[in-house]
């Protein structure tokens, strides 16, 4: 447990709930109905996308996880043994109901001593990518998933819980309308993964001035966009290396770890500040979830390099451009001093990914990694403050 006193509000960035079998179908319309399927395969059920068989998450159904903070031993101090994956996981444990239902995740948010938590989907990130091709089907998938998301968790659950829906870009207007829905329904913080937009045309970056329309929206509303890790389609970069092949995150790949990393969250931020919608947009607020932040002081380097071969090219110095809209979600195992100073405590915020194997256990236990040279007051603003302010609670 944590070593220090706590006596300010704990807001965690990155909680996770586990779908059940009808969250992407249950308001699919009929037109497609087939395009989702779960399908047995030798005594296990697979979630087929559009005929094709995902092992992207090997139990789509989760009636049996892995226990939260399964892998924790494993990236504090690395696999000596060599241990499979198997092993390193231990034995699962049945799905528990509070990762079913807001009802039931309040008692087990106080458990662990958490005010309050963004509340993001697991099998969610299947979908984008495997139907990257087909914007009407992907527009209409997120929906029927958003709907799901209200009925089951609501976006905003006491002012604890706050699930966060899923927009997609292909169609900026549709884009525009799933905002204005999700808003509607009370959200605080939308879910963008952190890749091109595959439209009618192809791969666009999202910080083109096409999609100015949807980023006005946003920072007239005021809601933070959580840009969470996914599937970004970077299979696509190991394929020229590998062959083609599925993004699987539960098979160890030391070249795909190497080659993908913070390939996608690094593009995203580059994209979103080099085509300029950041610097049209201001005041819209950019939340990375579990991309770790080792990723971070490289990009400054990067931007400050090419501030100073091309200032012309720049309305703005894009290194405040970055930490003007973006926080950063580290990982526990980052070295947080080292970010800290980058960005300030004012941009940084916990997260534990609780209660994926490989987050913490014991959430509140982020606390006791950070540099004991900070004041009170930074603790609480990255333990909870920063958070609680961006979602207005």
């Amino acid at each position: 447990m944590t070593s220090r006193t706590i006596d300010f509000p704990i807001f965690d960035s990155d909680n996770h709930l586990y779908e059940t079998q009808d969250a992407f179908t249950r308001y699919l319309p009929s037109e497609y109905r087939s395009a989702i399927t779960y399908v047995e395969v030798r005594g296990r059920t697979k979630i087929a996308i559009r005929g094709q068989i995902s092992e992207y998450i090997p139990n789509p159904t989760f009636e049996v996880v892995a226990a939260p903070g399964a892998q924790e031993d494993f990236y504090r101090n690395g696999n000596p043994d060599g241990k499979s994956l198997r092993e390193i996981f231990g034995e699962p444990i049945k799905c528990p109901d509070w990762a079913r239902n807001a009802t039931a995740r309040l008692p087990e948010l106080d458990r662990l001593g958490l005010d309050g938590t963004l509340m993001f989907p697991t099998l969610a990130s299947v979908l984008e990518e495997r139907m990257r091709d087909d914007p009407d089907l992907t527009h209409a998938a997120v929906h029927s998933l958003n709907r799901w998301l209200h009925d089951e968790w609501t976006f905003n659950h006491e002012n604890r819980i706050f699930t966060t829906p899923v927009i997609t870009l292909p169609i900026v207007e549709k884009a525009i309308e799933e905002l204005e829905w999700c808003l509607d329904h009370g959200a605080r913080c939308i879910l963008i993964r952190p890749a091109p937009a595959w439209g009618l045309r192809g791969p666009r970056s999202p910080g083109l001035p096409e999609f100015d329309p949807f980023w006005a929206r946003v920072e007239e509303a005021g809601v933070l966009v959580g840009m969470h890790s996914s599937d970004s389609g970077y299979a696509d970069l190991v394929s020229i290396w590998e062959g083609k092949g599925e993004f699987l995150p539960f098979q160890p790949n030391p070249f795909r770890g190497l080659v993908m990393g913070s390939r996608p969250i690094t593009d995203m931020m580059s994209a979103m500040i080099c085509h300029g919608a950041l610097t049209r947009f201001p005041d819209l607020r950019l939340a990375t979830v579990e991309n770790g932040g080792s990723w971070v002081r490289p990009l400054i380097a990067s931007l400050e390099l090419m501030y100073k071969k091309m200032p012309q090219e720049f309305p703005e110095h894009p290194v405040n451009t970055f930490r003007r809209n973006v926080y950063v979600n580290p990982f526990w195992e980052d070295g947080l001093e080292g970010l800290i100073d980058i960005m300030s405590a004012d941009r940084v915020l916990f997260g534990s990914d609780y209660p994926h194997p490989e987050g913490l256990g014991d959430p509140v236990s982020f606390i006791d990694d950070l540099p004991d040279s900070l004041s009170n007051e930074d603790v609480a603003k990255i333990m909870g403050a920063n958070l609680k302010e961006l979602l207005h609670a």
